[in-house]
């Protein structure tokens, strides 16, 4: 979380190319990096973790030397990474590439990360390691549904707009309280606004039958390229379990319950094929109902030639410098 605002960047323009996973997002920004002067910033709240390669399918070691990205691989699997880190990093990122000269493109569908940019994110108490505990430890004995309708009683509104099983918000809004004796909700209404960007949003939006397509074929490459092998060191660390959310990531969480005997292999690929589906449904739905993005179907005639063009015309519009790959 956020233990302070982040200073505030130089007015300019954020380009951001999201969508659903699948959808090609990392292809076209890495196409349009080797031909244009800009840098990719990463929205994913797991290709931050070393380790997690195949399953994320993060760009290759060589990719990144060639071209800049951020915000891949600054933290190990058992760290956490919040949403409030994510705004202080990329908005100290975006600052210094526009110092560059160049244009920050954001890349990726972590939709809290990007509506935590764009509206700004509340400033709260640090975490409290031991109430945590303590918050867990009556969870697996009473259930999450109980520590909501608690959570009901001392801040509704956000009771609201958490999911009884939802545990991760659960246990935040309730140590945010029962550490400063204030709703979580009454924090974020203190939320500071953003820094003074333009945001120009594409998001790619496949057809859903072919993005499922892909989904399933993109999942059986990553089995055939070693996905079981890297979940099997990651389980080996020792200091990982399923509850940390690097582990939540989609396709880990379901080979991982494989490797503890609760099922057979194809049933972990079934279940991992099927969970990724979920997230790329998830993450539509929030795109259409946000109405922020210019929506682009990636399979169509001159897709890519057709944003490359909207990208050049953003990067004129704000006064973009010439680069070693073109100008903007």
């Amino acid at each position: 979380m956020m233990h302070g605002a982040p200073a505030p960047a130089p007015p300019g323009v954020v380009a951001i190319l999201t969508g659903p996973t699948g959808s090609g997002k990392s292809e076209w920004a890495i196409r349009a990096a080797r031909e244009l002067p800009l840098e990719i910033v990463s929205v994913d709240s797991a290709l931050v973790y070393r380790g997690l390669d195949i399953g994320t399918a993060k760009p290759p070691a060589a990719i990144r030397a060639e071209i800049p990205h951020h915000l891949i691989d600054i933290r190990e699997p058992p760290e956490p990474y919040s949403a409030g880190e994510f705004v202080a990093d990329t908005t100290r990122l975006i600052a210094a590439i526009q110092a560059r000269g160049r244009l920050p493109l954001l890349v990726g569908g972590t939709m809290l990360y990007l509506r935590a940019l764009r509206r700004g994110l509340a400033v709260l108490p640090q975490a409290n390691p031991e109430l945590r505990g303590q918050l867990a430890a009556r969870a697996s004995t009473a259930g999450w549904p109980q520590l909501h309708a608690e959570l009901q009683r001392i801040d509704p509104r956000a009771a609201a707009r958490i999911h009884p099983n939802d545990a991760q918000r659960l246990q935040r809004a309730l140590e945010v309280y029962f550490t400063t004796g204030r709703p979580i909700s009454a924090w974020q209404e203190e939320t500071p606004g953003p820094p003074a960007w333009s945001y120009v949003y594409w998001a790619l939006l496949p057809a859903r039958e072919v993005l499922h397509a892909h989904i399933e074929r993109r999942f059986r490459d990553m089995m055939s390229q070693g996905f079981l092998m890297e979940v099997e060191r990651l389980r080996a660390r020792g200091d990982l379990s399923v509850d940390h959310p690097s582990m939540r990531a989609v396709g880990y969480r379901q080979l991982w319950a494989h490797l503890d005997g609760a099922y057979g292999l194809a049933e972990g690929v079934r279940r991992g094929i099927a969970a990724t589906r979920q997230l790329s449904k998830r993450q539509t739905t929030w795109l259409r109902a946000e109405k922020l993005a210019t929506v682009v179907d990636p399979g169509g005639a001159d897709a890519y030639a057709r944003w490359r063009r909207a990208l050049i015309e953003v990067g004129l519009a704000h006064g973009r410098a010439t680069g070693p790959r073109g100008s903007i």
